[in-house]
């Protein structure tokens, strides 16, 4: 029997793109704000901002495995197995990232305790609906050109999910004493997080009404989490995919927090943040209407390997000249983020591909225990970026304040965030580029042998 050329419907790739828009909503807040909001606002020390991140993110990435194996042991109800979480998610999450962003006025120690309990308590809710919801792709349809296609809208949804916390917070957030130096205003940002947390409601709930579950995954056993994660640690694609989303959620939410500082400390112009962040996701904009045919031209591999060349080379440059322009700073965060655009866009693809390699060693299909590991990486990265962004700030020499209180910067420390700015974005990725392009072994030829396996393993089954 011919296999359709699809099996997803455009209300199925914009339901599936509004699930990332809900997260991101308040997640971006996260990467653009937070590390501010704990040092400018609540007064914690960089130190004990950079304990907070390593401790919280490793509690957080440790639940993951957890959760995932516990949604693989749902029964799946009429509306299938990973798409109600979405739903019942929703407003938990959204109160969290409120709670999170309020400042109790409860001095030192009260707001540190009030820091790690409220940065836990929104982990715990967001990866109860992100878990989910990733592991939703293998559902909607188990058609290579389809993921790719819920991979791209993800990818497309999730700039778009970000857009009000990293282009229009910062012209909404700062203000400017009589020095003229920019600052945080908490009050103005709890509003902002207060009105992007209930659009994110809205967006999880289109995301659960506007998509459909069509694969149903029968396992010959009862899904074992320690077996499967045992069986993840021996695949090699997986292994080389985890270590490649690390470096690049390190390095996407290393961006978005150190150049907060950049703008407001060493360009002193707090406000065109938001502008560096629009022309930064811009490529995504820009390569939407083509990424599909390039990767069927190209291969995602080989296609997220090249771009990565862009991106390396962009920082770099960034890094030796030492621009004092904002405006032409902006030049080569434009094609730094287009080198890292591929990837982004394509990587839910790859991650089914390697569960797809992983099925086929294994004859099994537990999406959420293996998402959940997936995801356990993600975290990993987001503490690289959270505590390492404080420990670079702390080395750096960053003057902190104390609650309420902001400090101006001396030219050393607002000239040593420019340099970490430009060049731990660039190692990174070079670290990514080297990883894909000469280890990760699914190249475009090999997925297609792979799946020919896949379909000789179903007619034996059938048979």
């Amino acid at each position: 029997m011919t296999k359709p050329d699809s099996m997803i419907t455009m209300r199925d790739k914009m339901g599936y793109a509004l699930g990332d828009v809900g997260c991101q909503l308040t997640f971006g807040l996260v990467g653009a704000f937070l590390q501010m909001f704990h040092s400018d606002i609540l007064g914690l020390t960089l130190q004990a901002s950079a304990l907070l991140m390593l401790v919280s993110r490793l509690w957080d990435a440790s639940t993951d495995p957890v959760w995932g194996g516990l949604v693989d042991r749902w029964k799946p109800g009429r509306h299938g197995r990973f798409r109600p979480w979405l739903l019942w998610s929703a407003v938990p999450l959204a109160i969290a990232a409120v709670v999170m962003f309020t400042d109790p006025g409860m001095g030192p120690r009260g707001n540190l305790i009030w820091a790690y309990a409220t940065f836990i308590g929104y982990g715990i809710f967001y990866t109860t609906a992100n878990i989910s919801y990733g592991a939703m792709a293998s559902v909607i349809s188990p058609l290579e050109n389809d993921r790719a296609a819920l991979s791209t809208f993800r990818s497309a949804g999730a700039g778009l999910g970000a857009l009000p916390a990293v282009i229009v917070l910062p012209m909404l957030v700062f203000f400017t004493d009589a020095a003229g130096n920019d600052h945080l205003s908490a009050r103005n940002l709890q509003l902002s997080v207060a009105a992007l947390a209930v659009v994110s409601i809205g967006a999880l709930a289109a995301a659960f009404f506007m998509t459909k579950e069509r694969v149903v995954i029968q396992n010959a056993n009862k899904p074992q989490a320690r077996k499967t994660l045992a069986a993840l640690l021996r695949n090699r694609p997986f292994i080389i995919i985890c270590l490649a989303s690390m470096l690049h959620i390190g390095a996407m939410l290393f961006i978005q927090t150190i150049n907060g500082f950049l703008f407001k400390d060493y360009f002193g112009q707090g406000a065109l943040f938001g502008v560096f962040n629009a022309v930064t996701f811009s490529p995504m904009a820009l390569l939407f209407p083509f990424i599909g045919p390039m990767v069927r031209r190209f291969g995602k591999k080989e296609l997220c390997a090249a771009g990565l060349v862009i991106s390396v080379v962009a920082f770099g440059a960034a890094f030796l000249l030492e621009l004092q322009n904002p405006w032409a700073y902006m030049v080569f965060g434009f094609f730094g983020g287009l080198g890292m655009t591929f990837f982004t866009m394509q990587v839910w693809a790859l991650v089914t591909d390697v569960l797809d390699y992983q099925s086929l060693l294994s004859g099994q299909r537990d999406e959420g225990t293996a998402f959940g590991a997936y995801f356990f990486a993600r975290k990993l990265g987001h503490t690289l970026a959270g505590s390492g962004g404080a420990l670079v700030l702390s080395a750096i020499g960053y003057a902190e304040g104390t609650a309420g209180t902001q400090v101006v910067q001396t030219p050393e420390v607002a000239l040593g965030i420019y340099r970490a700015a430009t060049l731990v974005p660039a190692i990174a990725l070079l670290g990514m580029f080297l990883l894909l392009a000469f280890v990760y072994p699914l190249n475009k030829q090999r997925l297609k042998e792979m799946h020919v396996q896949m379909e000789l393993a179903k007619e034996v089954q059938r048979a």
